[in-house]
């Protein structure tokens, strides 16, 4: 596949909403080629702008490096160019390395760079990191505030200064004055995306911020009702945002929020509530169970 530039690849991501497809496991946890196969085609055929393979949704801190691998090349494969597919890189200098280059061979389009594993971090560190990551490859590189990883805006600036491939950050963390620092550091230079636990919640009031687009894990399994709330968050439509809200999106977080790691548990239940059959997560994650996901599919059978 050609190697989409990254001022291209910013443009077209910053355009619409993005997908975060879970990757599928069989009954022994083992990567499920043939569903995760069937989910990406389904989700490549609606108006998104990217499709992040192996995310947070995906579980690829599951993954093993050789799984990750193949999880992207199944999926620029199957999606074959209508719809830009980035990869992840995570761990450790060396690793997150190793990872972007296995990206741009697999033929994805560009690199989500998640926080290095477990160890704390000063901003110099961290710079150094994610400068070292974006020479290693010519992908353009989104990288992930959040964890032990959450970027000060005079270091946003920096990396932005020092890596003309550094074409986006992803926020996790919600702190709406770093937010407007940052913005106010480094404007249109990158592209914002939001990146917090079920986006959606925070999708309007960021959008202020210039966090024009965001990751939506319910666009999993109710692709139709996240477009319509994404257009909806463009147009500033606040009586349409908030019917949502109130209709779907916050019952649906009262049973996120009941066990740590629902945030992907409740994705995957939601592919089953619409006969998508999602499976099971991988531990340390744990499922829904029975009661959860006969609640869900009653909130999903209200808006459908």
């Amino acid at each position: 596949m050609t190697l989409l530039p990254p001022d291209v690849l910013a443009d077209r991501l910053k355009s619409g909403l993005l997908s975060f497809p879970v990757t599928h496991f069989d009954a022994d946890l083992q990567f499920d080629e043939a569903r995760y196969r069937e989910h990406l085609a389904w989700q490549a055929s609606f108006d998104v702008a990217g499709l992040f393979a192996a995310g947070g949704t995906g579980e690829g801190f599951s993954l093993s490096s050789a799984e990750m691998d193949r999880v992207v090349r199944v999926a620029v494969d199957e999606v074959a160019g209508k719809v830009p597919v980035i990869a992840p890189a995570t761990g450790g200098t060396a690793v997150s390395i190793a990872q972007a280059q296995a990206a741009q061979a697999a033929g994805a389009s560009g690199l989500l760079l998640f926080p290095p594993y477990l160890t704390e971090a000063s901003q110099k560190g961290l710079v150094e990191h994610i400068s070292a990551v974006c020479r290693a490859t010519d992908l353009g590189v989104i990288v992930y505030s959040r964890a032990n990883a959450v970027l000060a805006d005079a270091t946003v600036a920096e990396l932005a200064d020092r890596n003309p491939n550094l074409i986006g950050l992803k926020d996790g963390v919600g702190d709406i004055e770093q937010m407007t620092r940052t913005y106010a550091r480094v404007g249109d230079r990158l592209i914002y995306v939001g990146g917090l636990p079920t986006a959606e919640t925070f999708a309007l009031p960021l959008l202020q911020l210039g966090v024009s687009t965001y990751s939506s894990a319910l666009y999993n399994f109710l692709p139709e009702f996240a477009l319509r709330f994404y257009a909806a968050v463009r147009a500033q439509d606040r009586p349409a945002v908030y019917q949502m809200l109130t209709d779907f999106v916050i019952p649906y977080l009262d049973i996120r929020d009941r066990a740590r790691g629902y945030a992907v548990s409740i994705v995957k239940a939601g592919l089953t509530t619409v006969g998508r059959d999602g499976g099971r997560v991988r531990p340390p994650l744990t499922d829904l169970t029975e009661t959860e996901l006969a609640e869900l599919t009653t909130l999903v059978e209200k808006i459908s």
